[in-house]
């Protein structure tokens, strides 16, 4: 098994306008630790904005009935040959397999961010965690 290099973490209150926070918090991990190991401006842009998508999903939908100090937590790890993300929330849990992809040139109401995210990465997963909360994992694998 591959060793894990680095690991951060984020807690941030569900509000939209700490969405440049949670970026620049990304970004700075990505210039002291992930440049080093040949990520490409591409790949880490491509992160950055499924960890937007991530995050703006959890605000907007699962914490929609929440208060706005319902936290969300936000954890990046570093390994030899990936890129994890994980965003935790409160809300309900949901299926993402059920919601269906929008169709080549037709206009569906919803369903666009779990289209963006599986484009953006390698690979996403949505677990509902033993502490009654969900987590979105989001990966990108260095090589690809």
């Amino acid at each position: 098994m591959l060793s894990m290099v680095e690991r951060d973490h984020l807690t941030v209150k569900s509000d939209l306008t700490l969405l440049n926070r949670v970026q620049q918090w990304f970004e700075q991990f990505c210039l002291q630790y992930v440049f080093q190991f040949g990520w490409s401006d591409t790949q880490l842009y491509r992160l950055n904005l499924a960890l937007a998508e991530g995050f703006t999903n959890a605000v907007r939908h699962a914490h929609r009935a929440l208060p706005p100090e319902t936290t969300i937590e936000i954890e990046v790890t570093l390994w030899v040959d990936r890129l994890e993300i994980r965003i935790w929330d409160h809300g309900k849990p949901f299926n993402p397999d059920a919601i269906a992809e929008p169709e080549p040139g037709t206009l569906q109401v919803g369903g666009y961010g779990w289209f963006l995210l599986r484009r953006l990465t390698d690979r996403v997963v949505y677990e509902r965690s033993m502490d009654d909360r969900n987590c979105l994992i989001i990966v990108k694998y260095a090589s690809q």
